[in-house]
């Protein structure tokens, strides 16, 4: 009767250590999936991103009171947003396209240059605004906001590079109306450039006699 007891006693105590075993492996199991579903949720763990709400033209400006009208955020895994990605506010105040970006592209600073980087050799930058009588002066109509063109002084028989590498601000037609860069029929006759200011006095007094000619720079 006593080993009976005791083989029962023994019994009891493998069963207990069974169940004891048995919930410290679940324990572990259920700690390990925990870490598994951190470290899945850590992969897709979401950043938000620019991208182009609109067409941006070539040469546009993104100011902090048109920004929302190109950029529109967007919510993706981190492991897709670039490391030269836009999504702060503050990263795009000032921006000009490099060139014209279609709507839904994600934004990248490549795809843009500071506008400190097109006026940091002036003193004083200002917008020059002029009209070409004939179009020829301006590189046949051709030209277009984001433009760089290099501006000759013709005098006699003797041309001489004057400015080198302006950048083109906007452009208009005859009418005045402005010209985006999407529309590759109209002619530009009146055209906005960045200038230094103290340069501002001969460029008008070269263009009212005539002198000036318009060379659009290839990219």
């Amino acid at each position: 009767m006593k080993k009976k007891k005791e083989r029962r006693i023994s019994g009891d105590r493998i069963r207990t250590g069974g169940t004891v075993a048995a919930l410290a492996a679940a324990v572990a199991v259920f700690a390990v999936m925990i870490q598994l579903e951190k470290s899945v949720l850590t992969q897709y763990e979401k950043g938000t991103i620019y991208v182009a709400a609109a067409q941006i033209p070539r040469g546009q400006m993104i100011t902090e009171e048109n920004y929302q009208q190109y950029f529109v955020e967007k919510q993706l895994d981190k492991s897709c947003i670039p490391e030269t990605a836009l999504c702060q506010p503050d990263q795009v105040n000032g921006l000009i396209a490099v060139y014209s970006i279609d709507p839904g592209v994600l934004l990248t600073r490549g795809m843009f240059e500071e506008y400190s980087e097109i006026t940091g050799g002036m003193k004083e930058p200002v917008v020059a605004g002029f009209k070409a009588e004939d179009i020829y002066q301006v590189a046949g109509g051709i030209l277009r906001a984001g433009d760089r063109v290099h501006i000759y002084s013709v005098m006699e028989e003797e041309t001489t590079l004057v400015w080198k590498e302006i950048f083109v601000q906007q452009v208009f037609d005859a009418s005045g109306a402005a010209i985006p860069n999407g529309n590759n029929t109209a002619a530009a006759q009146r055209i906005n450039v960045y200038l230094d200011r103290e340069d501002v006095a001969e460029f008008y007094r070269e263009l009212a006699g005539g002198s000036l000619r318009v060379v659009k720079a290839l990219d």
